[in-house]
């Protein structure tokens, strides 16, 4: 209770309300009660149904509300609320001073992922689905590895691609941005260079950049590379790594009406799994002189930070089990569950 007051003291949580429009001038809701239910319902688990938060708020306001009278508060406006409750807190609970040694020489090493949410039926008009009769909602984080924090939350239907919320930009430069394949695009990873960020990223079974230069030598009767498609050759190697630039072709974005053709020169490194009998091949712009193929590996391996608070959220939280045909009120439940795992 102590963490969750100092988080979010009385007196800021009234003052925002007011300021969203959240509570009437005059009405009896409590809004630091009902948030404290919220959180609290989510962390005690068998409260977590609308009924179960309504009995916790009502058990510390000084006026209790009826279920009707709820259900009236869970509006657009406490959602919006709530998700800037959510940024308050990942603000404050960020710890800046706890960067790995591995990871010193960037800014901050950041990761973007989305997982989807199954939602209700009645809901997909709202939260459209990959797959007919079925709706489901799509929770984006870009997560701040450096600052163990989330940088930004995006909630959308499952069909919007994970790669349309992800904006290049000058805050990239000297951060070190770690992809899975579902934001794999050459243009991306071309302006991410361009604004001297980093970035690494699985390399698709599709995509087969040429390989312009091998960037290390082996001894005796190695299969030579360059001039050749990473894909037509690498099931014909056993090195246990394999390191080599190649260029890829992409289009940029559209100028007057046009997009021009351009190509760009990256690296990409395999490091051999001998269980599996294969590679993991990854594509970056970081230099080889300060990352072997072994130190990309690990590096990557970042990304199950997020992997496991996904896992959480779904797990303890429950959040792949909501039982309301509600959008706003699957939006405040969201909202509400990131706020308990911040606490």
């Amino acid at each position: 209770m102590r963490r969750l007051t100092t988080l979010f003291p009385s007196e800021f949580l009234e003052e925002h309300a007011e300021e969203l429009g959240v509570v009437e001038r005059e009405g009896k809701l409590q809004i630091p009660v009902l948030v404290w239910a919220l959180v609290f319902g989510f962390a005690a688990g068998e409260s977590r149904t609308l009924a179960g938060f309504r009995r916790c708020y009502n058990s510390t306001a000084d006026e209790t509300i009826s279920p009707g009278g709820f259900y009236h508060r869970l509006t657009p406006t406490l959602a919006e609320y709530l998700r800037d409750l959510v940024e308050h807190g990942l603000d404050e609970v960020a710890a800046p001073d706890t960067v790995d040694a591995d990871i010193e020489r960037f800014r901050d090493v950041m990761i973007a992922d989305g997982t989807v949410l199954r939602l209700h039926e009645f809901l997909s008009d709202e939260f459209q689905a990959r797959h007919e009769e079925q709706a489901g909602a799509k929770l984006h984080l870009l997560h701040n590895a450096t600052d163990e924090t989330i940088e930004r939350i995006d909630v959308t239907d499952e069909k919007t691609h994970d790669s349309t919320l992800f904006k290049t930009g000058s805050w990239l430069q000297e951060r070190l941005v770690l992809f899975d394949q579902a934001y794999f695009k050459y243009r991306r990873f071309a302006l991410i260079d361009e604004n001297d960020g980093y970035f690494v990223s699985r390399l698709k079974e599709n995509a087969n950049p040429l390989i312009t230069e091998e960037l290390r030598e082996w001894r005796g009767r190695a299969i030579p590379l360059e001039g050749k498609r990473i894909h037509d050759v690498v099931d014909d190697l056993s090195r246990k790594y394999i390191d080599v630039e190649v260029e890829a072709e992409f289009k940029r974005g559209q100028y007057e009406g046009a997009r021009s053709l351009d190509t760009k020169r990256f690296r990409v490194v395999g490091v051999r799994d001998e269980d599996a009998d294969d590679y993991h091949l990854y594509i970056t712009n970081l230099p080889r002189e300060e990352f072997f193929p072994a130190d990309l590996a690990t590096l990557y391996r970042c990304r199950w930070e997020v992997e496991t608070l996904f896992r959480e959220l779904k797990t303890q939280y429950e959040l792949d089990e909501f039982d309301t045909s509600d959008p706003d009120v699957v939006k405040i439940l969201l909202y509400a569950a990131l706020l308990s795992l911040l606490v």
